[in-house]
């Protein structure tokens, strides 16, 4: 009950662990802000929270890339909508498994306006409401990349190192607000993110869950409500998720 009603907004919700996330929340009864590039997969997903329990639930075609874009969708949200209770910055993507050295500029381009300017935007647009009204509590999706680099990853890695700072950052200048902060990190996840990094090529992503048992989707989203549910008085600073078959972004236990 803790949830019913609440606002809670969910970028890159139209895939994976923001599909998922939306689905957690709408079981709980959240009224759900759901934002995403994927207009027509975003759609379906909402249509399943209402089947699921959602509330009610606003669809925003978004692009987190883009400063001005992620301003003006808050700021022309409809009055019902506009004040957020929860933000889950979940928008996200890796690009390419490369050497530095031979990287594609592009694809760090890609990475870095969305792993870590698209968070500040939507931060940025959201949390000044947050503290106006003296409740919220934001969720960035960090990464176990973020805390061991592993071999050509260096920029998704550095990336998600960024979110880690941000979030902690973030959390120390909200200190005196009742908003909270959470970076929740999990490991490999079997989502489409192998499948995007390596641009549809479906073999090389099968290959990275070959072996072992990954964190599903829900996994992760149940975190996400876990911490977000917890006594207003209560901020779970971080949560670090693995399936037992991994230690950290470099060690995994696969079976023959």
């Amino acid at each position: 009950m803790k949830l019913n009603g609440k606002i809670v907004l969910v970028t890159g919700a139209s895939s994976g662990i923001g599909a998922a996330t939306a689905l957690a929340f709408a079981a709980e009864g959240a009224r759900l802000l759901l934002a995403a590039r994927r207009a027509s997969k975003l759609a379906e997903v909402a249509s399943r929270t209402l089947e699921r329990g959602a509330a009610s639930v606003h669809s925003i075609d978004l692009d987190v890339r883009h400063h001005h874009a992620v301003q003006t969708a808050i700021d022309d949200l409809p009055p019902e909508w506009a004040e957020i209770d929860v933000l889950i910055n979940n928008a996200g993507l890796s690009r390419g498994l490369e050497k530095l050295y031979t990287g594609k500029t592009e694809d760090w381009d890609e990475m870095i306006d969305t792993n870590v300017k698209g968070l500040l935007y939507v931060s940025r647009a959201v949390i000044p409401g947050m503290v106006v009204r003296g409740r919220g509590h934001i969720v960035n999706l960090g990464s176990t990349a973020g805390d061991l680099p592993y071999p050509n990853g260096a920029v998704y890695c550095g990336s998600k190192a960024a979110v880690h700072a941000i979030n902690d950052g973030l959390r120390q200048d909200l200190l005196g607000t009742p908003v909270r902060v959470t970076s929740v990190d999990p490991g490999t996840v079997e989502t489409d993110f192998s499948l995007v990094r390596f641009r549809g090529d479906a073999g090389r992503a099968a290959k990275v869950y070959q072996g072992l048992t990954p964190l599903s989707a829900e996994d992760v989203a149940d975190a996400i409500v876990w911490a977000v549910s917890r006594p207003d008085h209560v901020n779970i600073a971080r949560i670090t998720l693995t399936s037992v078959h991994q230690a950290n972004s470099l060690l995994f236990h696969r079976e023959s």
